[in-house]
């Protein structure tokens, strides 16, 4: 059940802030944020539905991707953050069944997937940022809705003969839950896999001690008592928490990128980030720029550059151009990766900040930065880097060519050719999904090799970078044009289905996590599903529901 593509109505903007949510109120008791999920059913992301019981769109989660990163730089003095509703006896009921049934597979896809990673970006706030999550259920949670529970640390349930936590994307709209839930079921909270088998299947859910008993929720409290309850978990919470050292914290700048069109070709430039995109080729070339200022000596200079200082600003800028890609233009499928600038002020911002990262500010930075460059790598487009003269593939912006799938460096035979240069950063601080780094991932069977990289720590040639694998080709300034300009118009005349299926089995080389596992399912099940008919066809459960006609389905298994 297909509609008018996201592209062709008014364009998702990702940047918000608190006096702007309509969905969420957030508020803070020192140590203790409250975040309560009072969805305006009148106000979805698009019109066509209502957000009735909790039920979220994109707009709403958002939202909450704000809200989580908010407390992360605006709030260190947080230790636990309290996920409740303001919704009398329903928690969340999940995503809007209707938003699902109207809009295309993409969209969806792209719902299900920036989802999740706000979902891992709580998650992280949790395990790395010490601010734990408590979900404070005081109603129904429902699909997505105890997916976002199940994305906090601790889970506690009103226990009032109808509050109950369910999956019924399966028995009723024969879909999965897509946000993970599964995974987290039975990877993250442990719950036996044949008890999780039922209560997948259970339309109407589990309640009461039986949630308890089977690992569903931590705890159950009476209606009564629910909210002093809560609050004693989470005064417990602060006790045991290790407080942030450092100063004041600041607020997040808005990122606003100024939009133009020009020679046919549409230009978002930010800051430090230029996106230049030809529909006709269906590519965009994503340009990232070197910090222009020096690097900050100490973490009283960090706080006084606050969400201006390069780091922050140009991966926050990355993010907002790689999630505009994604949502707003569907059919862009190649990305080309450039830099610019002065090598050394990235390896001097990048060695400052991480000489800073027990403080709490440059930590966040660094996991922020991290989290960008998962987003990269989940992107469902090809990534082509190009090295250029004048280009600054260093450090941290050398993440970008490692997470290419393919790079490109021009080969000159006198010192005006381009340079690459590692740094600590690339050994460490900006994990993969799998749990290692590009190059560790890169080499998977070479980890010598990797430890002899980190030893390199002059400027590499053409030569030095083909002989180390650290490119991919290294044409001459007479086959470069061509080269590159053959490798883009094969590129762009493949299926896309096929190269998304390719690059998302390729770029995750190593061990599994549950993080990769949630995307590989995404990516594979979630994304198969989506398109069957039992689900989406003329009278598959996602088109039915709500309707007093039953499903039809086709019952042979594949």
């Amino acid at each position: 059940m297909e509609s008018a593509t996201p592209q062709a109505q008014e364009p998702v903007r990702f940047s918000t802030h608190p006096s702007r949510y309509r969905h969420w109120k957030l508020s803070f008791d020192g140590p203790v944020a409250r975040l309560v999920m009072a969805v305006d059913e009148r106000h979805p992301l698009r019109d066509g539905y209502i957000l009735k019981l909790n039920s979220y769109d994109l707009g709403v989660d958002i939202e909450l991707a704000d809200a989580v990163q908010r407390v992360r730089f605006e709030h260190p003095e947080v230790r636990c953050v309290i996920v409740s509703s303001g919704t009398d006896n329903c928690f969340c009921a999940g995503a809007n069944i209707y938003m699902l049934g109207a809009s295309t597979h993409a969209f969806k896809v792209n719902f299900c997937k920036f989802t999740n990673e706000t979902r891992i970006y709580l998650e992280e706030a949790s395990t790395k940022s010490g601010q734990r999550y408590v979900a404070a259920l005081n109603g129904v949670a429902s699909g997505g809705g105890y997916e976002l529970a199940l994305a906090c640390e601790e889970i506690y349930l009103q226990d009032d003969g109808s509050s109950a936590v369910s999956f019924p994307e399966t028995p009723l709209l024969a879909v999965l839950p897509g946000t993970g839930g599964l995974t987290r079921l039975v990877d993250k909270r442990k719950v036996r896999r044949d008890l999780a088998d039922v209560f997948s299947t259970l339309a109407e859910g589990v309640r009461g001690k039986r949630a308890t008993d089977w690992g569903l929720v931590d705890g159950v409290f009476a209606k009564s008592k629910f909210d002093a309850e809560v609050k004693k978990r989470a005064d417990a919470v602060v006790a045991a928490a290790v407080p942030n050292e450092g100063g004041a914290a600041f607020e997040l700048a808005a990122i606003e990128p100024a939009r133009r069109e020009e020679g046919g070709k549409l230009i978002s430039h930010y800051r430090y980030v230029e996106v230049t995109i030809d529909t006709h080729a269906r590519s965009a070339t994503l340009l990232m720029r070197a910090p222009e200022g020096e690097a900050p000596t100490s973490s009283e200079e960090l706080r006084i550059q606050g969400s201006d200082t390069w780091h922050l600003r140009a991966f926050r800028e990355l993010d907002d151009a790689l999630l505009d890609l994604r949502f707003n233009h569907p059919t862009v499928g190649l990305l080309l990766l450039q830099t610019q600038g002065d090598a050394a002020k990235v390896h001097a911002h990048d060695n400052a900040l991480l000489a800073m990262q027990r403080d709490w500010l440059a930590r966040e930075i660094l996991l922020n930065t991290a989290r960008v460059l998962r987003r990269l790598d989940l992107t469902a487009r090809s990534l082509f880097a190009t090295i250029e003269p004048g280009s600054c593939f260093v450090g941290s912006l050398f993440e970008l060519a490692i997470a290419a799938d393919r790079s490109y460096m021009l080969a000159s035979d006198d010192d005006t050719g381009p340079t690459i240069g590692l740094g600590p950063i690339n050994f460490g601080p900006c994990p993969m999904s799998n749990g290692l780094t590009r190059l560790a991932t890169r080499f998977l069977a070479k980890p010598a090799h990797v430890e002899a990289l980190a030893h390199e720590t002059a400027p590499l040639d053409h030569a030095a970078a083909m002989k180390l694998g650290l490119v991919t080709y290294a044409p001459d300034d007479i086959d470069w044009k061509d080269d590159v300009r053959i490798a883009i118009e094969e590129r762009a005349s493949l299926s896309p289905d096929a190269l998304t299926g390719m690059e998302a089995n390729l770029r995750f080389a190593g061990p599994e996590t549950m993080e990769t596992k949630i995307f590989a399912r995404l990516s594979a099940w979630q994304n198969w599903i989506f398109q069957r008919p039992n689900a989406v066809g003329e009278r598959g459960a996602l088109t039915m529901y709500g309707r007093p006609e039953r499903p039809e389905f086709d019952w042979r298994r594949t």
